[in-house]
């Protein structure tokens, strides 16, 4: 009867270079899950406070008043963040300037816009976190178990130079040993490939969200700035 090996112990028969190949694939596996649980939250999280921002802000309620509650947020320790920095941002600058430059409302509304671009990009650096990791992991570790699968099949065909008679329950094990570094490059890659498209389709929906307010804010804020009015519009 034939001899049974299970991964456990073809992992553990197989060469020290193959086994190095698997512990680093293993490891890039598991960061990639991190990363991937990570992002699943932040990316929900970050819809919901879209939602909720954009909700209390087209309901009427005071600009003033609505940045106030941002300052009483940061001061007791919370963190801005998404759509509501860029709106931050945008009417710190937009009141900072006004003071300065009341004169002249091109140059108020430039430096509001450069302000949100700023937020913005500050926003998509956030969003990007862990992006590139996972698609290195995507990228190169199918490539990290073929050499792993190789380097072990040349081991076990050096082995096998000295066996007088070779029979597939000979060969079988070792062949065995190689294959798995291929299929743990795989098990890395295909999650973090499938995970790295996902995010990067919900970054481009958050900025074109993000884009789409400031626009839209910025528009109030051109009105403010020609009117002279502090109240958000009816």
């Amino acid at each position: 009867m034939a001899q049974e090996f299970s991964v456990v112990q073809l992992v553990a028969n197989a060469s020290f270079t193959v086994q190095a190949v698997m512990l680093i694939l293993l490891v890039a596996s598991v960061a990639s899950w991190y990363f991937i649980a990570q992002r699943v939250l932040y990316f929900r999280a970050a819809r919901q406070e879209l939602e909720n921002f954009e909700q209390e802000f087209w309901s009427g309620i005071d600009l003033s008043q609505l940045f106030r509650q941002g300052n009483v947020k940061v001061e007791e320790g919370g963190v801005v963040t998404g759509v509501e920095s860029i709106f931050r941002a945008g009417f710190k600058e937009f009141t900072r300037l006004r003071q300065q430059l009341a004169a002249d409302p091109d140059a108020i509304m430039e430096g509001t816009q450069r302000a949100m671009r700023v937020a913005t990009s500050r926003e998509q650096e956030r969003m990007e976190e862990g992006l590139p990791f996972l698609a290195t992991v995507g990228s190169i570790s199918p490539y990290i178990g073929l050499f792993g699968t190789v380097w072990g099949i040349m081991t076990a065909f050096q082995g096998l130079a000295t066996v007088q008679q070779v029979t597939l329950q000979t060969v079988a094990p070792h062949i065995s040993e190689a294959l798995i570094a291929t299929a743990m490059g795989l098990f890395a890659a295909i999650p973090a490939v499938v995970a790295y498209n996902r995010f990067a389709s919900w970054v481009d929906n958050l900025l074109n969200k993000y884009d789409t307010f400031s626009d839209e804010f910025s528009a109030i804020l051109h009105r403010q700035a020609h009117a002279g009015s502090n109240k958000h519009p009816s």
